[in-house]
């Protein structure tokens, strides 16, 4: 008797023989993502895309239904970040497409590999405002590194093998195929065999080295030196490198909110996250660097503050796979293009001389010790930092951990210490409400033996909370934590300091009874109000084998701190002590 799935042996079946072979534009589709080594799906059926869905039902290629396309695409985007492999979105066209564009828009910015695949009405009727027609290339072309439309079946398979090559190669990013009705049931030519040829798309990976040694000179004579430490490492697969780098030349590393997780963030030489509600440590580390390393990071508003003030005894080197980065917000005496664990394996090999840092990293080492993050614990009261600090204790800082945007992302990246890469999955540039829960559920398919945590609040938990179905549906132990504070923390405490305590629709006095909601879907839940019972909660959350949803009913006035308040700069933290 075969135990291969029957994905297997479609695949095996499929790749018997190279030569070219008669199917649909659907068929097409389906036998490229196997031969993209796609593992799984996410995705919703609707009229247009029915003929692709009626070959996932055919081939048995693995396909999680969401209850929302902005689920889906969530959960593509956490798979994508946790496996490193191109998330797949399906959607049909119309409302199913537009419901992707915050999720494709959320990928673009953080530089998430996606192959999303849309729906689209039958050619002949394109442009005549058809039932469930919207032009998804005009909509998506400014937040997608690439798009197209197919407009004929022969074209389809070096369509799809160029978007994987795109999605995948230089900056990842999203990159959407809009397949007409009409061209998914047309027939022709299978063949996949040739080779990706786009003469204008040559990212640069290998890093001109005379710039490596340039910047290595600048090594050897900096007193201050400080790395800025981005996602653009986890997306070239180079945490080892970094290391490897840092402890040859002994630079301080400080990481940007993406960044969590490529250094190990109990090593002695981090300093923590910098930026509006980074760490004291890690703030004045680049206010006060004499040569600022950025190596693949953005330098965007959250992190510099205001650009006047922003690291102003530095000479800037930033390494960048995207050269439109270099030099867009920050000038810089030091480009370097290319592939950042390619930059870091030359950086190694150079073993340039290690300038005398003891005075510079025994500051830094002060600073981190006098201006620790903190918090006040009082009464009965759950704070949520101290949440957070349990949840991290209690998982040794193993989980793999999602967030929505606010207070509760600012918190979870203050009090979770990330000693591995791509265990911190979180909207980072769009910000996204709803993005953590689905997010979850991808990082869950991506890694099935591993513990995920989503920490959310109770507002974007609610933005999609309908993908508790996918909880129960498959029994996946994704852990849910709501930090409950009854409102928009971050809208609420920016209307506190900036608005006159003027809190004008950011409190929620009116919520769901969130374990009546979970029992609905069958999902064990709990409500813990006092102190006493938060580690008991968070010990028989972990322990339970399937999923758990949990309402931390967390103090309702805290704030974030420390904090760069708009206008400021580094220097200029406040709440730095209590």
């Amino acid at each position: 008797m075969s135990t291969k799935t029957k994905k297997q042996e479609y695949v095996a079946k499929h790749n018997e023989d190279e030569a070219p072979k008669e199917m649909t534009g659907s068929g097409m589709l389906i036998q490229a993502l196997a031969k993209e080594n796609v593992e799984v799906i996410f995705g919703y059926p609707g009229g247009a895309i029915l003929p692709t869905y009626d070959e996932i039902y055919k081939t048995g290629i693995r396909h999680i239904l969401a209850r929302h396309e902005q689920g889906a695409i969530h959960a593509a985007e956490g798979y994508a970040r946790v496996a490193g492999k191109p998330g797949v979105c399906v959607v049909t066209s119309g409302p199913g497409a537009t419901n992707v564009v915050t999720g494709i828009a959320d990928a673009m910015i953080d530089s998430l590999p996606l192959v999303v695949i849309t729906g689209q009405v039958a050619k002949s009727v394109i442009g005549t405002d058809a039932f469930q027609e919207a032009d998804m290339l005009g909509i998506t072309m400014p937040i997608t590194k690439h798009n197209f439309q197919v407009r004929s079946v022969e074209e389809f398979p070096r369509i799809i093998k160029e978007a994987f090559h795109i999605a995948t190669t230089g900056r990842p990013g999203p990159v959407l195929i809009d397949l007409p009705k009409d061209v998914s049931q047309e027939s022709g030519l299978f063949d996949y065999s040739k080779e990706v040829n786009l003469p204008g798309y040559q990212p640069t990976v290998i890093p001109n080295k005379q710039q490596i040694r340039k910047l290595a000179e600048a090594v050897s004579k900096a007193r201050k030196p400080v790395i800025l430490a981005g996602a653009g490492i986890l997306h070239a697969k180079a945490s080892e490198q970094l290391f490897e780098y840092v402890e040859q030349q002994q630079i301080p590393v400080v990481n940007t909110l993406l960044g969590l997780g490529n250094f190990p963030g109990n090593h002695e030489l981090h300093l923590g996250m910098a930026g509006m509600h980074g760490t004291y440590a890690a703030n004045m580390a680049l206010h006060e660097a004499d040569l600022l390393i950025n190596i693949g990071a953005r330098f965007d508003d959250r992190l510099t503050g205001k650009l006047d003030y922003f690291a102003p005894y530095a000479t800037v080197a930033h390494i960048d796979v995207d050269p439109a980065e270099i030099g867009k917000n920050i000038e810089t005496q030091i480009p370097v293009v290319g592939d950042a664990g390619e930059a870091l394996r030359l950086l190694i090999a150079e073993n340039g001389e290690q300038a005398d840092h003891a005075v510079w990293k025994a500051d830094l080492q002060k600073m981190k010790s006098d201006y620790p993050l903190w918090y006040k614990q009082e009464d009965e009261v759950i704070k949520p930092q101290h949440l957070i600090e349990k949840i991290y204790e209690k998982t040794k800082g193993e989980a793999i951990v999602t967030t929505d945007v606010g207070q509760h992302q600012m918190w979870s990246a203050q009090f979770y210490k990330f000693d591995k890469p791509n265990r911190w999955v979180t909207s980072g540039g769009l910000g996204t409400m709803g993005f953590g829960f689905p997010a979850a559920i991808g990082a869950q398919i991506a890694e099935p033996q591993s513990t995920v945590v989503s920490i959310v609040g109770d507002a974007g938990f609610q933005m999609t909370l309908q993908e508790l179905s996918i909880l129960q549906e498959l029994n996946l132990p994704v852990k849910v934590v709501i930090v409950n504070n009854a409102s928009l923390g971050m809208v609420r405490q920016w209307q506190q300091l900036f608005h006159g305590e003027r809190y004008s629709n950011s409190l929620f006095p009116i919520q769901p009874d969130f374990v009546k909601l979970a029992d609905a879907y069958s999902i064990k839940a709990m409500r813990v109000d006092e102190l006493k019972d938060m580690e008991s909660a968070i010990d028989e959350m972990l322990a339970h084998d399937g999923p758990v949803l949990m309402d931390f009913r967390v103090a309702k006035e805290e704030n974030v701190y420390p904090m760069i308040c708009p206008g400021k700069g580094h220097h200029q933290m406040e709440g730095v002590t209590p």
